[in-house]
């Protein structure tokens, strides 16, 4: 789950993604201050906009907000006081996390892609990497899917040259670290950095 606030751009409204999925088309269907946004395809909700936001809970800024099991709370209580059947499965584990580098594979179609098996403590991701100076070995910053870097882009499960990747080996500068160098190239953490902690940026 991502949630947005920009009081400024659009006003009092809040923007719940519930899925990093792309639906072709979508269908809303709004009752009182809460409109449905579902895949109309598979009827999924994909989305939801609260509008009234700040009557259900205290906003302190524009831009993403945490997602806290306090704001998941009030969001439930939202939905329950507008009358709306929504259940809000979330997955409060860290989405920016040390990865191990366990195995690097050239990409069969293409030059400049490796095939990265990661392990992140919890699991182990297949992660498609462009860059020169990853290797085998190596402890790195992961994006989970669902994590949204610094840009402002979303991580998704993506396809690349036909190859699966779930999630995104980090550079210092994508995670606007400070002082991040300019050459390009991933983060490369030192060897004493935990397998699946969670990565502070």
């Amino acid at each position: 789950m991502n949630i947005f606030y920009n009081q400024h751009g659009v006003g009092d409204v809040l923007f719940v993604q519930l899925t990093t999925e792309r639906p072709k088309d979508i269908k809303t269907e709004t009752t009182n201050d809460i409109t449905l946004i579902n895949d109309e395809e598979t009827g999924k909700v994909v989305a939801f906009n609260l509008f009234n936001a700040s009557s259900y809970m205290e906003i302190k800024a524009d831009g993403q907000l945490e997602t806290t099991e306090e704001v998941v709370d009030l969001l439930k209580k939202a939905i329950d006081k507008n009358g709306v059947k929504l259940e809000l499965d979330v997955d409060f584990t860290p989405k920016f996390v040390v990865g191990y580098v366990e195995q690097k594979e050239k990409h069969p179609n293409a030059d400049k892609l490796n095939i990265c098996t990661v392990d992140v403590g919890s699991e182990k991701l297949q992660i498609v990497c462009g860059a020169q100076n990853v290797e085998a070995g190596q402890k790195v910053v992961v994006a989970k899917v669902g994590a949204v870097m610094p840009s402002g882009m979303i991580i998704r499960d993506a396809e690349l040259r036909g190859v699966a990747s779930s999630g995104m080996i980090c550079s210092a500068k994508e995670l606007n670290l400070p002082n991040a160098p300019e050459e390009k190239g991933i983060l490369v953490l030192s060897a004493d950095a935990v397998t699946g902690e969670a990565f502070q940026i």
